[in-house]
């Protein structure tokens, strides 16, 4: 299963006042594990960022001034989701500004290009309810550092997301088993395992005997009715 989890940057709140997406950062996660095989990069917004953006990125006008445009590297973008599931927290933020910028090339909505996708602020919602679901919170809650996290970056962000949603999945990871052809029953294949090495320690004789007489004290409670006395007699009519 390939996952790619996904954070942006924009000049502001809102994409329908003109705002717009500086910064998309990707990491790919395949099999459960965090790959290093990442999708970065800046955008000139062609427009600044309003006050309380820029304070939590930090990404001034002159420094975005040299940066490609969306439409330099939306093919790229693209190729990187696609066939995945993508991980955003808080992703309907995300994905309202992503299609405004798609919107503008006249192309799908950003649903299209990939197979699902998960918003993490909603699994943790659920998974902690009443509990403050920030990253930073969730990161101190999973033991992630996020001491370098000084001001918001996408490609970060992501980085850190990518750990936490790693920590909070542990353990969903289900036993598949091959059905084959046998008929909707699953068969486990231990492939070459030989039993004969695993080693089988020696019992001494007096703890077989207090075994013998707690079992037969059990027998004479039940009258003779203990459940592996009638597997036994199962097993041997067998």
């Amino acid at each position: 299963m390939r996952y790619v989890v996904l954070d942006t940057e924009t000049t502001g709140l809102d994409p329908q006042l003109g705002n717009r997406v500086i910064e998309i950062g990707c990491v790919e996660i395949f099999n459960r594990r965090v790959t290093q095989r990442n999708f970065h990069t800046y955008l000139n917004p062609e427009r600044d960022s309003e006050p309380g953006a820029l304070e939590v990125h930090g990404l001034t006008t002159e420094f975005l001034s040299d940066k490609p445009r969306f439409h330099d590297k939306v093919d790229e973008f693209l190729d990187f989701i696609q066939g995945s599931t993508v991980i955003i927290h808080n992703a309907e933020f995300d994905i309202r500004f992503l299609n405004a910028e798609l919107a503008r090339l006249d192309r799908p909505g950003f649903r299209t290009h990939c197979v699902d996708v998960i918003d993490s602020l909603l699994h943790a919602r659920e998974l902690h309810p009443g509990k403050r679901n920030s990253l930073d919170s969730l990161c101190d809650r999973y033991g992630i550092s996020n001491a370098h996290r000084v001001l918001h970056g996408a490609l970060l962000d992501s980085e850190l997301l990518a750990e936490v949603w790693l920590a909070m999945t542990r353990g969903q990871d289900s036993l598949v088993i091959d059905l084959g052809d046998t008929g909707g029953v699953g068969t486990l294949d231990l492939g070459a395992f030989d039993p004969s090495v695993l080693p089988i320690p020696a019992v001494p004789a007096d703890e077989l005997a207090a075994h013998a007489a707690y079992l037969a004290s059990l027998d004479k409670e039940s009258k003779g009715q203990a459940v592996w006395r009638i597997w036994d007699s199962v097993a041997e009519a067998a």
